[in-house]
């Protein structure tokens, strides 16, 4: 008993030693139970990575804690040293002080979550990390009509949340409306091909329109506000230059927009082909 008294007067009088353990062993334990988290998998769950910041900022939360609990007195005495230049570590910190503020003002106004689509200025993505600091994004193609992650990671600061609007795009996760636009280069009548096409839209979303139907019912009642609905949309309006442009929106799972964009254009052109055959010289 008397030794352990001893080292701990020890530890205690050698603080920068102390200091030391103590990261160390919250290190080590992190780790341990990270890699406990992530057991053998080889892509991470969005309850996987829930936990796994959780513990990040948790240890971290921890960490701080305990070392400013041992160097109190010390920081006690710095902080009347520097009230002088209190101005300037102010404005030096800046940055830092908008990261901390817009963490608090994510986490208060409950505006996105691990696991959540999220667009930020002209970065979209799926969180899948966040802390005081910064929130991590892996990013996904959606400004060129695709849905697919582009293998990239994005750190945001998190002052960027009082420059720019965080747009939650949650609910595109499963169905999304997929807008998609064909440029006819003739001043032509359209109009008769658009019951035959809606015809050929209604076959391919048969599989999926019920479910469709529910799940923009449920967005509608949580968002509150009157969806364009899941049914098929076509417009046609005119270019600049005289050409006819088609346009296509439809309300369809997210992983298969792409495949339905191809067999809807396959299915204009054929039906275009059929109306308006080309003439041979």
């Amino acid at each position: 008993m008397d030794k352990v008294m001893e080292v701990i007067n020890f530890l205690i009088a050698h603080k920068l030693l102390l200091s030391a353990l103590i990261i160390v062993i919250i290190s080590l334990i992190r780790r341990l139970v990270l890699t406990k988290i992530r057991g053998e998998e080889l892509f991470l769950s969005e309850e996987q990575r829930k936990w796994m910041s959780r513990t990040k900022n948790g240890t971290f939360s921890i960490l701080i804690l305990l070392l400013f609990i041992l160097w109190r007195s010390e920081i006690n005495e710095f902080a009347l040293s520097v009230t002088a230049i209190a101005v300037a570590i102010v404005v030096a910190s800046k940055e830092i002080i908008l990261c901390i503020t817009g963490s608090i003002q994510r986490a208060s106004s409950r505006s996105f979550r691990i696991g959540d689509w999220i667009e930020v200025g002209k970065l979209c993505g799926e969180v899948i990390e966040h802390n005081m600091m910064a929130t991590v994004i892996q990013e996904i193609d959606l400004h060129h009509g695709q849905y697919h992650y582009t293998g990239k990671t994005a750190t945001l600061p998190n002052s960027m949340f009082f420059t720019y609007p965080v747009k939650n795009l949650n609910f595109m996760k499963r169905y999304v409306y997929h807008n998609f636009s064909i440029v006819v280069p003739n001043f032509l009548n359209l109009y008769p091909l658009l019951p035959t096409m809606v015809q050929k839209i209604e076959h391919h979303c048969e599989d999926f329109i019920d479910v469709a139907r529910r799940y923009n019912s449920m967005i509608e009642k949580h968002a509150g506000v009157d969806l364009p609905g899941s049914e098929p949309h076509i417009h046609i309006n005119s270019g600049a230059t005289g050409e006819q442009i088609v346009h296509f929106m439809l309300f369809c799972p997210t992983e298969q927009a792409t495949h339905l964009e191809q067999e809807i254009r396959q299915d204009f052109m054929k039906e275009y082909e059929k109306y308006f055959p080309q003439k041979d010289d």
